[in-house]
């Protein structure tokens, strides 16, 4: 398995995750439940399709199984072999917090379960049909209740090894309790579900924006890594392909202001399992309008092939197909006008909630939104008209760049006179 999960979703341990990923499915077989509503759902749901059937049976035909890496599963244990048995390793999933462990977060059993049938030809129809989202859907907004009620604090304690306050977590953590609002006198740190825990807020004062009245500037919307830039962007190109350029058409969801970021730039960053979830206004301006728009949340670039930690080689063509939230801005500054952030869902981190809407002010560095149960991948998109210095602290973008801090200058409006056009 990788050693670098994007994010580090996914166990960059492949021993570590192994054993996680053999009790579930021990769990499963050993304890043959009633599959949950949910997942019922989307069982009876192929079932009923003839197409969706045979999807289902080409996937696991597709699947090399008797050759490496494909006769075991990314965590190196034996490949599911059936839908059926992955159905109810997922219904397990549903009802276990992600545990800490100090050489990655499993904050994604199902696209782990699911892995290698995604890039099968297959598999890639199955997981960009309306009726498979829509229950893939409903399954993760059961997760959801799940993780937001108090069932879900077993995983935030400081049990040894697995606990998100234990002396490993802690390590990786280590300015915890100095950096985020908590109380670590009460049990669990105050939080009061999984999902408090992964939306804290920084105390005030730990992030404070840079030249926050430079309407110039441009601060850093998340806690990010920077991942592409790319200028000159197309309205429309063959985004599904290898190297997966952005078509803006896509990734705007067919906006009717689309058109206006025709040949524009994209800067896309990630976010760490590790890090701050919520999303701020990397300008001051105004709202313009702001919606989620529903998608995909398996569906990976089958040009990439087979991904032990997918979609981390799909993360540009998930900008256009993946479960997203749009925020057009009107940005004070004449020279960046109008922008849009969005924010990408990514496999079971796809719950984007706004919390501006249309007409509002907002300040450079206040809060526009966040994902839910972690964090995924953001891009800030500019018009041509936007001539931008970029400042990633000498770092090619990329799976390996570091993270710039929440309100960091990363680009700079340029100035007539300027003629640098490099990172």
């Amino acid at each position: 398995m990788s050693r670098f999960c994007v994010g580090e979703w996914l166990e960059s341990d492949q021993a570590v995750f192994a054993d996680w990923m053999k009790s579930l499915g021990e769990h499963a077989a050993a304890h043959p439940a009633p599959l949950l509503p949910p997942v019922k759902a989307l069982e009876e749901c192929v079932a009923r399709s003839p197409r969706l059937s045979a999807l289902v049976a080409q996937m696991f035909v597709q699947l090399p199984v008797g050759s490496p890496p494909c006769d075991r599963d990314p965590t190196g244990r034996p490949q599911a072999g059936s839908f059926a048995q992955a159905l109810h390793m997922i219904s397990v999933a549903l009802g276990r917090p992600p545990e800490f462990n100090k050489t990655g977060l499993t904050g994604l059993p199902i696209n782990a379960i699911l892995d290698w049938l995604l890039p099968t030809e297959a598999g890639h129809a199955f997981f960009l049909d309306d009726d498979v989202n829509r229950c893939l859907k409903d399954i993760l907004d059961y997760w959801g209740e799940f993780l937001r009620s108090a069932a879900s604090l077993p995983a935030l304690t400081d049990r040894p090894r697995k606990g998100w306050f234990s002396l490993d977590a802690m390590a990786r953590m280590p300015d915890f309790d100095r950096e985020f609002e908590c109380d670590p006198a009460l049990p669990h740190r105050g939080f009061t579900s999984w999902d408090d825990f992964f939306t804290r807020r920084f105390w005030p004062g730990q992030r404070p924006v840079e030249a926050i009245d430079d309407d110039a500037v441009i601060v850093n919307a998340c806690e990010s890594a920077p991942y592409r830039l790319a200028r000159e962007v197309k309205l429309n190109d063959r985004f599904w392909i290898k190297a997966q350029p952005y078509a803006l058409e896509r990734m705007l969801a067919g906006d009717e202001l689309a058109p206006r970021f025709d040949g524009g730039t994209v800067y896309q960053a990630f976010l760490s399992s590790f890090s701050y979830h919520r999303w701020h206004s990397p300008v001051a301006g105004r709202i313009v309008k702001a919606y989620v728009v529903e998608g995909s949340y398996y569906s990976s670039c089958i040009e990439e092939g087979l991904d032990p930690c997918g979609p981390r080689r799909s993360q540009a063509y998930i900008t256009q197909v993946a479960t997203r939230a749009l925020v057009f801005i009107e940005a004070d500054h004449p020279g960046i006008g109008l922008m849009c952030f969005m924010a990408v869902g990514m496999a079971e981190v796809s719950a984007c909630e706004i919390t501006v809407r249309a007409g509002d002010r907002v300040g450079k560095g206040q809060q526009i939104g966040m994902f839910h149960f972690g964090g995924s991948t953001h891009c800030l998109i500019f018009r041509p008209e936007t001539e931008l210095d970029f400042d990633l602290r000498g770092q090619t973008p990329g799976l390996d760049a570091e993270k710039i801090k929440l309100g960091e200058r990363i680009a700079t409006v340029r100035r007539r006179t300027d003629v640098s056009d490099e990172v």
